[in-house]
């Protein structure tokens, strides 16, 4: 792949294509009475910038070059025979996957020097606590995200364990945040450290995706002495899988033109939702990379997975359609913990009451209401159970918060024996104040 732009990417209108991210705003769209004449005359900037890329498109199409506009013309009236390449330069999406490199690690090493150079684990230390990050020192030795802590000892002795500083990490998730803000309004964060950006319009009038991107890394390295990783794509899809591509600290571009090439020989491990059970699956039809994906029809894939299937279909095809969609509203707010050792049901009355502290006061930054309480439990042979209860109006209190959790361990309904190994209470079903008017009581 090499590290440059594909050309620029224009959306379509009923008459024209033209930019939607390098023209300004009054260019774009001009008031209806001046007719196409005069749109097109504000449009002359772009034309200009892209005439060299319409004259190359045109020769090797066979197409006589009389100028941009008739250039755009003849492109929408050849739709169905125009070259693909001049397709992809007018309808392609620009997407950024930008990806803090081992974040809450790296920050724990850059406000504390003598860190920096060790394998650093953040972590609680106890039989039951998980990895939240490890620096790519402890990775070296096999440490990573989400593995037991007491694993992690095992295979990095000299590792440090720091408890991790969740307020601390969110602060600078938002001067992240900040400097993306600064190129383009389209931000999705998918958690502290990751989010897509859309800049198929941007905000600096920069020319291309893959600049955004190098300029983001280098103002994330200026400005907060840290490192991200990114990936440039035509969809989200592509983005994510592009930016842990060349980590740490890289940057991979996948142009429109190299989707096929880049695919095609990957696991299809690597798409989205194909997790080790289908994986497995995917195994019983002789498919082990997209290209054996690629070649299974969309009925079989439907017929065998449901909506999945058709979702298959598109991603051996290099198809997301799914938009960035930034401020996506809260689901659910919940917080958990695992007991350092398996606990009955009737001890767990003080871990249920301080969960629901904070859940409650993480609850209160939201401006929607939440209806539904949810207890989750997880027996000690790793069985999940949830309960929960949507009362007739939403818990207004703390207080009412406890009470329905604790309420909630009386529908369990197993032995009285029965061993837990965690417990979370959470807040689901939000909705907006006006809509959260009285409903009759659900459980389920």
């Amino acid at each position: 792949m090499v590290d440059e732009e594909w050309p620029t990417g224009v959306r379509r209108s009923s008459h024209l294509f033209f930019s939607r991210y390098q023209v300004p705003r009054a260019h774009r769209n001009p008031p209806r009475d001046r007719g196409l004449r005069d749109a097109r005359r504000h449009r002359q900037g772009f034309c200009r910038r892209h005439r060299g890329t319409a004259q190359e498109i045109c020769d090797d199409q066979g197409w006589a070059f009389r100028g941009f506009h008739e250039f755009v013309r003849v492109s929408e009236g050849n739709e169905g025979l125009a070259y693909p390449r001049a397709l992809n330069a007018l309808t392609v999406r620009k997407i950024i996957h930008i990806d803090m490199d081992a974040f809450y690690a790296s920050v724990e090493q850059r406000d504390d020097p003598q860190l920096r150079g060790k394998p650093v684990v953040v972590a609680w230390r106890g039989s039951r606590s998980v990895v939240c990050a490890a620096s790519y020192e402890a990775r070296q030795f096999g440490v990573r995200s989400a593995m037991p802590a007491v694993r992690a000892e095992r295979l990095c002795l000299n590792a440090v364990f720091l408890a991790p500083d969740f307020p601390r990490y969110r602060a600078v998730s938002r001067q992240v945040r900040e400097i993306f803000m600064r190129h383009t309004d389209l931000i999705e964060p998918l958690s502290l450290d990751e989010a897509y950006l859309d800049v198929t319009e941007n905000k600096t009038g920069l020319l291309t995706a893959t600049q955004v991107a190098r300029t983001i890394r280098e103002q994330i390295r200026a400005e907060l002495n840290l490192t991200a990783s990114a990936g440039v794509a035509p969809n989200k899809f592509l983005a994510k899988i592009a930016s842990d591509w060349r980590k740490p600290d890289g940057l991979f571009v996948i142009q429109p033109e190299d989707v096929d090439p880049f695919l095609l020989p990957l696991p299809v491990g690597r798409l989205p939702g194909v997790g080790r059970v289908m994986e497995e699956k995917l195994k019983g039809f002789d498919v082990e990379i997209v290209a054996d994906l690629r070649r299974m029809e969309l009925a079989t894939l439907e017929g065998r997975f449901g909506r999945y299937g058709v979702r298959l279909y598109e991603l051996a095809r290099g198809i997301d359609k799914s938009e960035v969609v930034p401020d996506r509203p809260t689901q659910s707010i919940s917080a958990e913990d695992t007991f350092e050792r398996d606990v009955l049901l009737t001890e767990m009355e003080p871990m249920i009451r301080r969960l629901a502290e904070h859940t409650w006061a993480a609850s209160r930054k939201e401006s929607r209401i939440a209806r539904t309480v949810v207890l989750k439990l997880k027996t000690s042979d790793f069985k999940i159970l949830t309960r929960s209860q949507t009362p007739p109006s939403p818990p207004s209190s703390c207080e009412e918060l406890t009470r329905i959790a604790l309420s909630l361990r009386e529908r369990v309904g197993l032995n009285p024996r029965q061993r837990f190994r965690l417990v979370g209470v959470g807040l689901s079903n939000f909705r907006d104040r006006e809509d959260a008017s009285v409903q009759p009581a659900l459980f389920t």
